[in-house]
């Protein structure tokens, strides 16, 4: 019997970091595609910081938790290598969400096919949930104008590395918020941010003061933590700030304090939250809008490869500790 490996969520994580031993890795026999299915050899898989809310047992959250028991959720690329579905051929690259699995069974719904000679590194980096996510985030709730400051927490990560060269593409004054000298120089000397906030060291609010001297117009936040506060203090009236992550509070009992809402009134500022999966109806549409920036060279990206499947269960805590560089990707 033709067995390939999957790893499933058995337990839910305590707060700090992900112990192993919420997850199994099984073996499972090589299924076959039946009336208009398909299968998929897994060869790339994207570990991201959501991944912690899914697996909480939060049924109010903007998905459902994995059950206990079900194959981690991811998404991933790989290739057909079985189909009953005309849409799909044998050899074709899909990406989508497939689990934490050599092989994925399905119908192929919410999958999309790999453009022709893409490597997979920029597919899961840049046209896979991080560059959706970035882009809606960015143009789906304001209008960022050139001339405007814009503040990007979690700026070298997937997510904030792509809103602030999108935004420097679009003429924006750019400064990241990264957690190491190496990450703030490489926003600024690769990416061409026009200025970087070590949040770890810097005395925040006088970065912010040094580096936003007219205030903030737009406030990208994929964070949390002591940076928010100052950065509400240095909004300007009518500021935007969309909020995409929290990940310094993923992994807290208590999550941290955030800004008071006097300056929020005063300011009349602006606060949209947001996740990827009330858009998925878009991607089209924001895949077209992301394609030309990428096509004339103005997106840089980087990728944190790690090896085998099982990787992955020690891997994921490196976007809490901020030990990656560049989008996580397993390669199976």
């Amino acid at each position: 019997m033709s067995t390939y490996t999957a790893i499933n969520l058995v337990a839910r994580p305590e707060p700090g970091p992900i112990s192993p031993d919420v997850f199994q890795v099984v073996q499972n026999e090589v299924p076959k595609a039946g009336p208009g299915e398909i299968l998929v050899k897994q060869t790339h898989m994207s570990l991201d910081p959501a991944m912690r809310g899914w697996m909480s047992p939060d049924t109010e959250s903007y998905i459902p938790p994995v059950a206990l028991g079900d194959v981690m959720r991811s998404s991933g690329l790989g290739e057909v290598v079985e189909s009953n579905n005309p849409d799909f051929k044998v050899g074709n690259r899909v990406m989508g969400m497939m689990g934490w699995t050599e092989l994925y069974l399905g119908s192929g719904e919410g999958l999309r096919q790999v453009q022709e000679g893409m490597d997979a590194e920029m597919a899961l980096s840049v046209f896979a949930l991080p560059g959706l996510t970035a882009t809606q985030g960015l143009y789906g709730f304001s209008e960022p104008k050139a001339g405007e400051t814009i503040v990007v927490s979690g700026a070298a990560g997937s997510v904030g590395s792509l809103v602030g060269q999108l935004a420097k593409a679009d003429g924006l004054n750019v400064i990241g918020v990264a957690g190491s000298d190496e990450k703030c120089t490489w926003l600024t000397g690769e990416l061409g941010f026009d200025g970087a906030i070590n949040y770890k060291t810097d005395d925040l609010n006088a970065k912010l003061t040094e580096l936003a001297p007219n205030g903030i117009d737009m406030y990208f936040e994929n964070t949390g933590g002591p940076i928010q506060q100052h950065v509400v203090d240095h909004m300007n009236a009518h500021g935007r700030i969309i909020v995409c992550g929290m990940i310094a509070d993923y992994q807290s009992a208590v999550p941290s304090a955030g800004p008071n809402w006097i300056p929020i009134i005063k300011k009349r500022l602006s606060i949209q939250g947001f996740a990827m999966p009330d858009h998925f109806g878009d991607v089209p549409a924001l895949v077209a809008k992301l394609a030309p920036y990428v096509m004339s060279g103005k997106i840089k990206h980087r990728a944190h490869v790690i090896n085998g499947l099982e990787s992955a269960i020690e891997g994921l805590n490196l976007l809490f500790t901020g030990g990656n560089k560049g989008k996580l990707i397993v390669k199976l």
